[in-house]
């Protein structure tokens, strides 16, 4: 699985003019799934997600966790992180799960997200949706638990 991590100030997305998801100060989450990730992928993930200190304690600095903040998560699915752009100047999605895989992962990332305790938001899986955020910081962080750097 790739994450994009986004620290927001606020995110919302938006599935024919209608919000299906809106945060405040939080995560904004883009999720890409490919055929060979697991549950143990998507669990390792958020784990390392829900604990990452990129929050500002009272110093300014980066010490606190989401949970730390009770922060807030905006989920979005994404297969285009898996875009190849090896060959010619059309990306490839060979590596993109089947969509029935990826939103069974999709949907056990938004269950696990849950049972943390946070407000947790989405978009729908396999629309077209428009996300709007306002990136705190900026702080971007790309996650691939295939790449545990």
């Amino acid at each position: 699985m790739r994450i994009v991590l986004q620290r927001v100030s606020k995110a919302s997305v938006t599935v024919d003019d209608q919000i299906t998801g809106s945060i405040q100060q939080g995560l904004l989450l883009l999720i890409g799934v490919e055929d060979a990730d697991t549950l143990d992928d998507s669990e390792w993930l958020l784990r390392k997600i829900l604990n990452m200190r990129i929050f500002a304690d009272e110093e300014g600095k980066m010490n606190k966790s989401i949970l730390d903040v009770q922060g807030e998560l905006l989920l979005v699915s994404q297969f285009t992180l898996h875009a190849s752009t090896k060959k010619g100047n059309r990306p490839s999605f060979i590596h993109a799960a089947a969509p029935e895989h990826a939103n069974q992962l999709y949907n056990d990332f938004i269950e696990q997200a849950k049972s943390s305790g946070l407000k947790v938001e989405t978009g729908i899986f396999g629309a077209n949706m428009q996300v709007e955020l306002i990136n705190d910081g900026p702080v971007t962080i790309l996650l691939d638990s295939k790449n545990k750097e």
